[in-house]
């Protein structure tokens, strides 16, 4: 599609810079750890994750974007066979990619290898608007190729997909943000969009909490199949973000890029 590229680093940027002034005033919780070698890290994280994308751009005829291209071309994939109105396809990709997303999430908990790729999002102990980039570059890869494969069954216009990849980016930055909200307000958007408070459920260090809440930006998902945990056990003031490396490691680039090869 052409300008996806600025398009979404645009608007990455805009709701990135959003989420970290909002949440530098009105912050939920104290820093553990000093800002500036976590986001050192985080950030960096997120420029290997992108270069990870290029790389696989170069090797793969096509990624998630491309792929809908390909498949009107083709005429492959269930909207390509069909007739609907193009709003209706829209809402349909987004809730089938977005508990696509919900159901990997899942998987990556329930299956020791995934867990230990997953963990490295875990590991981090504050729960701030990088968090939400902190994800192992093998994960990353992994979850793309499943992108493309459901882009290819579906059949999706490229419009879609970049707006369902805007709101997957964009919710996600807004879920893992420090930010305080007021409870009247969390209490509306949570019945369709996760929020912070929510999704700080699921960073928990206690594993019954964690594998909770695993929706990044429906929170549907979660009421429908009974992994919704409304709030933590100890409140969100006492709870311990992370898991149980708790210490200044996982600020550390290199020990978080290694973490899945360790035994621990």
């Amino acid at each position: 599609m052409e300008h996806e590229i600025p398009i979404r680093f645009a608007v990455f940027l805009g709701l990135f810079a959003a989420c970290a002034l909002s949440e530098a005033a009105l912050p939920r919780r104290p820093r553990s750890l000093p800002r500036a070698d976590r986001w050192r890290t985080n950030l960096s994280i997120t420029i290997l994750n992108t270069l990870t994308l290029r790389l696989m751009a170069a090797v793969l005829p096509l990624l998630a974007i491309g792929a809908a291209w390909d498949a009107q071309v083709q005429g492959w994939g269930l909207f390509n066979a069909l007739d609907w109105p193009a709003w209706i396809e829209l809402i349909v990709c987004v809730l089938v990619l977005d508990f696509a997303i919900w159901a990997q999430h899942l998987i990556t908990h329930k299956v020791p290898l995934l867990w230990r790729l997953h963990r490295v999002h875990h590991a981090d102990r504050d729960m701030d608007v990088t968090t939400a980039v902190r994800f192992h570059p093998i994960e990353i890869a992994l979850s793309m190729l499943l992108k493309i494969g459901l882009v290819y069954l579906l059949g999706p216009s490229a419009l879609a997909v970049l707006i369902f990849e805007i709101l997957l980016n964009g919710t996600a930055l807004f879920n893992h943000a420090n930010l305080k909200l007021p409870l009247a307000l969390d209490a509306v958007l949570r019945r369709v969009l996760v929020t912070p408070d929510m999704h700080r459920v699921h960073h928990s260090v206690h594993r019954h909490e964690h594998d909770s809440n695993y929706g990044f930006a429906l929170s549907i998902w979660d009421h429908m199949f009974g992994t919704y945990v409304a709030q933590p056990e100890q409140g969100h003031d006492q709870m311990t973000v992370g898991l149980e490396w708790q210490d200044d490691r996982p600020a550390h680039l290199k020990w978080s890029l290694t973490l899945p090869f360790r035994r621990k």
